[in-house]
């Protein structure tokens, strides 16, 4: 994690991405007699399911943990890729401690380099019950996608999926062509299999908040800054490295965190949202070098006309808050909690707090980041459809036609990003150190931030 963010109470969370700083992840092998261990047969004498890991990050390294919970010993970690050598390293030593012969991932199985990804992949089984682990950033989430629905394997990836609407097109496509070879596809949007959000899905569906006019989001805290590129490192080598501070890299930190919550807003509203209009901007004191804003204030409108507000801050001194809340026409009820906590429960009447209680949800038996792996093996064991590419890129389009409309200053519908064909970079699949980067600095360091009325992305 780079200094500039370091600080952040964000970060600081739970869940997967910061499984190397000693997570709550179970060993493997403990939870075997929960799951039916996925079968297949892709070749002689060997039922194990090899996992290809690119992008080597907290978050990719925590989710090799989940999948190895969740199987056992009928996973392994076969093969990993990342641009940089020195997490790729970390990453393997962390694993290798602890998850042992496991982590079955010699040298000659460890890529290096923009075109690494192709070598991990390649070296999983096509047709077989193999999968390619996309975490990696969202820059390059569909070149990822593409190539290994296209080498025959099954996916697991991570969200963001793409930072703009021209990546989330060529997601949409990969995944119908994934359709069409029967690879299952999980994507990383993991509050969708936590049982506590589906009990209150079920009460909301079956109308005991009554209509439900106003959904309620919130991600708050102290946010980071990037301090300016030292003039020795490459550009793109920077700019990658130091992702959520850049739109075209890693989507920036607005949808790289709220995705969670936009996705719930439309998941409690069983719709995408046909228009959103919002406001942002940065404090007077921030000196940051990247192109985020301090705060972004949504408003998304249903086709009923009904509401969700997700509202975003990063300003340290601040109240915090990390919950989403449902207002229904009979009662209110939280839907999330704080780092995606199952915080799950109804209310009397529309006053929010622990006086009001009139229902809480069951206790999890298995955390959110584990359930999806969950699904995903016994999909493949069962050789059952699982795609869950339309849905998630869905949620990405509304949480990037949110973004737009903050960065633009513009009410932006459903039809116009959805029929957009926007690229931050539209060379991506060419990017090497040393050529070019997709923005650039000015004089003092600071990257093009948006200006309302003058910026579009769309």
């Amino acid at each position: 994690m780079s200094r500039s963010i370091a600080g952040s109470d964000l970060l600081k969370t739970r869940d997967r991405r910061n499984f190397l700083k000693g997570g709550s992840v179970l060993a493997a092998g403990t939870v075997l007699g929960q799951l039916a261990v996925p079968h297949v047969h892709a070749a002689p004498h060997d039922d194990t399911i090899r996992l290809a890991l690119i992008g080597t990050g907290g978050r990719g390294s925590g989710a090799v943990a989940n999948a190895i919970a969740v199987g056992g010993r009928s996973v392994k970690l076969y093969a990993m890729a990342d641009l940089f050598q020195d997490r790729l390293d970390r990453s393997y030593t962390e694993l290798k401690k602890r998850f042992g012969q496991q982590i079955d991932v010699p040298s000659d199985r460890r890529f290096i380099g923009f075109d690494a990804f192709k070598h991990a992949i390649d070296s999983l089984r096509p047709g077989s019950g193999d999968i390619a682990m996309l975490t990696a950033y969202s820059y390059i989430r569909p070149t990822h996608l593409e190539y290994a629905v296209q080498r025959g394997v099954h996916v697991f990836m991570e969200k963001p999926f793409a930072p703009d609407p021209g990546g989330l097109h060529r997601m949409l496509k990969a995944g119908k062509e994934a359709d069409r070879k029967n690879l299952k596809i999980a994507a990383g949007l993991m509050c969708r299999h936590s049982t506590a959000r589906q009990a209150l899905i079920d009460k909301i569906r079956g109308g005991e908040l009554g209509e439900i006019p106003l959904i309620r989001a919130y991600r708050m805290g102290r946010g980071g800054r990037l301090r300016p590129k030292p003039a020795d490192r490459d550009e793109l080598e920077w700019q990658i490295r130091h992702r959520v501070f850049f739109h075209w890299a890693g989507s920036g930190r607005f949808i790289e965190l709220l995705i969670h919550q936009v996705d719930e807003c439309c998941w409690i509203k069983d719709s995408w949202p046909v228009a959103a209009h919002g406001l942002g901007g940065r404090s007077p004191n921030n000196d940051s070098c990247g192109q985020n804003l301090d705060t972004y204030a949504i408003e998304y409108t249903f086709a009923d006309g009904t509401k969700a507000i997700v509202n975003y801050r990063d300003i340290p001194g601040c109240f915090n808050d990390f919950a989403t809340y449902v207002h229904g026409t009979r009662r209110a009820a939280q839907f999330s909690g704080n780092v995606h906590a199952p915080t799950v429960r109804t209310f009397r009447d529309q006053r929010i707090g622990k006086d009001y209680v009139d229902w809480k949800a069951p206790k999890e038996a298995r955390i959110p980041w584990e359930a999806e792996w969950v699904v995903l093996l016994d999909r493949i064991r069962r050789d059952e459809p699982h795609n869950e590419t339309e849905r998630a890129v869905y949620a990405d389009f509304a949480s990037i036609m949110g973004r737009a409309a903050v960065h633009s200053g513009q009410i932006v519908t459903w039809d116009q990003i959805t029929s957009s064909n926007f690229q931050f970079c539209p060379n991506v699949d060419e990017l090497d150190f040393g050529k070019k980067p997709p923005v650039t600095a000015g004089p003092e360091g600071h990257y093009p931030v948006p200006i309302p009325g003058e910026w579009s992305e769309i």
